[in-house]
């Protein structure tokens, strides 16, 4: 997850959507998944760009093709329309609002391994489809959930935010950073500042942060976040340089972290404190770059309810400036 995780694609025009299509397609393929699993991402991709068509305001796909330990791909919906009064129903077969045999919403659940939905009445509607290229990638439940949408800034294709997670036996350990500026040399900051932190052995943010600070002197520089949670402590533990958001969430409450000032790679603070948080107390945690508006809060309850990857585009659709690299980054204790 070092760079974009996710390609934006306009879906506000008709004319978009065979490009689209034969973009999403070519994808897929060279990263060999079975003709039968292209087939039904075609179908996919093809009821989605149909329900934008006749419902949408503003519509737009994010494509993301994940290649790790879980192999999978992730199309998210996202529109400005008018929104169903109740997304339950819609996703029935057979139930249509346009006079058509109603069969979209219902095949894209059918057909995925994975399938959420969030609408509201005059917000608009983000639709989750999440195919699994192997059968034993979607039954291997993980410690740590961890779901990112990264998309790079409109009209780059390398993106200046990234990040990366890494599961030992007693830690979890999370790096977002944020390249300065945007485009190729922050995309390089922030591969270096992955590099460092893949090779890092302490188990404290603070040295992991200053680290990472000594390792990429000779590039543009980050801000950046690291998160560790001690799996026998039950504990996170925080810090970070530079303007990455963070929010600690329970059902009940959320709590922000506040960063220190400067720039990782050039000037961080002599002293740093790391801030700890209990499980008992917060159950996830949301970070966000400045590619987000400053003041965005989670549309979505700590529930468990709703996927992690639709609670992240809730706050893409809401918050996203679209002037800069935008990355949201959710985490979940199973």
């Amino acid at each position: 997850m070092a760079n974009a995780t996710h390609v934006s694609f306009r879906a506000d025009d008709r004319s978009y959507f065979s490009i689209l299509k034969k973009e999403i397609h070519s994808r897929v393929t060279e990263a060999g998944y079975s003709s039968k699993k292209v087939g039904e991402i075609d179908i996919i991709v093809s009821e989605m760009t149909s329900n934008l068509f006749k419902h949408a305001v503003d519509g737009e796909i994010l494509f993301g093709l994940f290649d790790e330990e879980d192999e999978y791909i992730e199309i998210i919906s996202i529109d400005n329309g008018p929104g169903m009064v109740d997304p339950a129903k819609m996703v029935q077969d057979g139930v249509s609002t346009t006079n058509t045999l109603g069969h979209g919403l219902g095949s894209i659940k059918r057909l995925s391994d994975r399938f959420d939905l969030y609408s509201q009445k005059g917000w608009g509607t983000i639709a989750l489809s999440r195919i699994y290229k192997n059968e034993d990638g979607k039954q291997n439940r993980k410690p740590v959930e961890l779901r990112a949408v990264v998309v790079a800034k409109p009209g780059e294709t390398v993106s200046g935010d990234g990040c990366y997670y890494k599961v030992t036996p007693g830690y979890f350990k999370l790096l977002l950073a944020d390249g300065l500026g945007h485009g190729e040399e922050a995309g390089k900051a922030v591969k270096e500042a992955v590099n460092a932190f893949k090779s890092c052995p302490f188990h404290s943010p603070v040295e992991i942060i200053r680290h990472i600070h000594t390792s990429i002197r000779k590039t543009r520089g980050i801000v950046g976040t690291v998160v560790l949670y001690n799996f026998e402590s039950k504990r996170w533990t925080i810090a970070g340089v530079g303007n990455i958001a963070t929010k600690m969430i329970s059902p009940f409450q959320y709590k922000n972290y506040m960063a220190y000032n400067g720039i990782i790679g050039h000037n961080i603070p002599n002293t740093m404190k790391e801030q700890e948080y209990s499980l008992d107390d917060y159950q996830q945690i949301i970070l966000c770059s400045d590619g987000l508006k400053t003041r965005w809060e989670p549309r979505l309850p700590a529930t468990g309810k709703y996927d992690l990857s639709l609670l992240a585009a809730t706050i893409y659709k809401d918050y996203a400036r679209k002037t800069d690299d935008m990355s949201i980054v959710v985490g979940k204790l199973n």
